[in-house]
């Protein structure tokens, strides 16, 4: 089919949410009859408020960030962590990395977290940018539904 799109790389943006565990489940669920790696990111950076003087070092961001993506992906696929799953950790801001790390993929995909319209004015939102500034096409996963929810 003319213009049809293979898919050899799908990355997802982790960050412990119970809509980014949702993401990689579906990233999974896409990826694998697809044959197509699929790539966990985490990021993390300084809090602001450390610009000036830190005083923890930065293995503690990063293992912090590491524990938050080992739980992430655990509890989105227990012990049996699929094969064609790549987790990395990122340094840096989300919306930069993950928009960095779109133009070596063929779809990204992540949750969509709703804080509402005054935290996303704050401090923005990451699928809102990543859908506008994304190398590649973006799949963004809402809220999975409670049990018994219509």
């Amino acid at each position: 089919m003319a213009g049809s799109r293979e898919f050899k790389k799908i990355v997802v943006g982790v960050d412990g949410s119970e809509e980014s565990v949702e993401a990689l489940r579906q990233a999974q669920t896409l990826a694998e009859p697809l044959g197509a790696q699929l790539e966990a990111v985490t990021c993390w950076e300084f809090p602001q408020l450390y610009d000036g003087y830190v005083t923890m070092q930065a293995e503690d961001f990063r293992d912090s960030a590491g524990k938050v993506q080992e739980d992430t992906l655990s509890r989105a696929f227990g012990s049996e962590i699929p094969r064609n799953l790549l987790a990395r950790l990122a340094q840096g801001n989300p919306k930069s990395e993950l928009a960095d790390a779109s133009r070596h993929a063929d779809l990204l995909i992540l949750g969509r977290r709703g804080h509402g319209a005054l935290a996303g004015q704050l401090f923005g939102s990451v699928s809102s940018s990543l859908v506008a500034r994304s190398a590649c096409p973006v799949l963004v996963v809402h809220r999975p539904e409670p049990d018994g929810g219509d």
